[in-house]
């Protein structure tokens, strides 16, 4: 069961004078959660809005007593139809505003996604890379890529065709360069828009993981209307580098990166190029992965 704080809500250990102005907006409740070791405070003026946050935290959170946080999540929520500013809910990180908007579920949207890079940056014992991961036949298939280039549609097509879900996301690898479940709903873009739609596994006909795997295959590629699939291997160097630009923590901790993404090297075939369509090349990747298990 979720405990709402109200005596005392989420705050940071050390804050800087801009936050003095967030923290007088009069907050009703808060929560405290723990996501990859990384303690997040949630308050907002309405309790009712506090509680469809819950659907928009990072996998594998869980509720936690301890006000003093990480980072503060402040959403204030405004209700009416008129055009004065007055009408318009906020969302804040800490003392920064994220987003303005009448749309809460918009504020939920821009929300969901920082918090998830917030805790990607710092988590405790793991290193997320930006890259969509499924399993097939006891080994992961790691598709590192930023928004844009089409790894959740290749993700997609990948469970359809048999493959196990892990993520669209981020690849959480673990010091053995192993890669670990990351479990949310598959996020598509509606084509020939900016806009998502969430689809459950299950809808795809696709199963979750629930194992970490070693990594077997690593592609980097991105989608080009018309391409045809000639991928070049890399080294395991190369491939590092390709999968360092797109590691969260590399700044921040870049031993630790380097460490899991050397182990990730060692044993993976690493696979660059562009590609076509998803469904179509999605038989020759499966294909590709079989024949370097033999």
């Amino acid at each position: 069961m979720i405990k709402f704080l109200q005596s005392e809500l989420p705050s940071l250990k050390l804050t800087l004078p801009e936050m003095d102005k967030v923290n007088r907006l009069g907050w009703a409740a808060g929560l405290t959660v723990r996501s990859y070791g990384v303690d997040i405070g949630v308050r907002s003026n309405d309790p009712e809005t506090l509680k469809g946050v819950l659907d928009h935290l990072p996998p594998y959170w869980r509720s936690i007593n301890a006000p003093v946080v990480d980072r503060v999540y402040s959403i204030l929520r405004r209700n009416g139809t008129g055009a004065g500013s007055r009408h318009w809910s906020t969302v804040y990180s800490n003392e920064r505003r994220l987003l303005r908007s009448k749309d809460l579920n918009e504020l939920f949207s821009v929300f969901e996604s920082d918090i998830r890079l917030f805790v990607a940056e710092f988590a405790k014992d793991r290193v997320f890379v930006h890259a969509g991961v499924v399993g097939w036949k006891g080994q992961a298939i790691v598709i590192p890529g930023r928004s844009y280039t089409g790894k959740s549609t290749l993700v997609a097509e990948l469970v359809r065709a048999g493959a196990t879900y892990y993520s669209d996301e981020y690849a959480v690898l673990d010091a053995r360069g192993r890669v670990h479940p990351y479990f949310k709903p598959i996020e598509l873009r509606e084509e020939g828009t900016f806009r998502q739609s969430k689809f459950d596994v299950g809808e795809l006909g696709g199963l979750i993981g629930k194992k970490s795997l070693p990594v077997g295959l690593v592609l980097l590629t991105h989608y080009k209307s018309g391409a045809s699939w000639r991928p070049r291997r890399l080294t395991a160097g190369k491939g590092v580098l390709e999968m360092l630009y797109n590691t969260v923590s590399a700044r921040r901790a870049p031993e630790r990166a380097l460490s899991a993404l050397r182990h990730v090297a060692a044993r993976a075939q690493i696979l660059k190029g562009v590609r076509g369509d998803s469904a179509e090349v999605t038989p020759a990747i499966l294909k590709r992965f079989e024949q370097r298990a033999l």
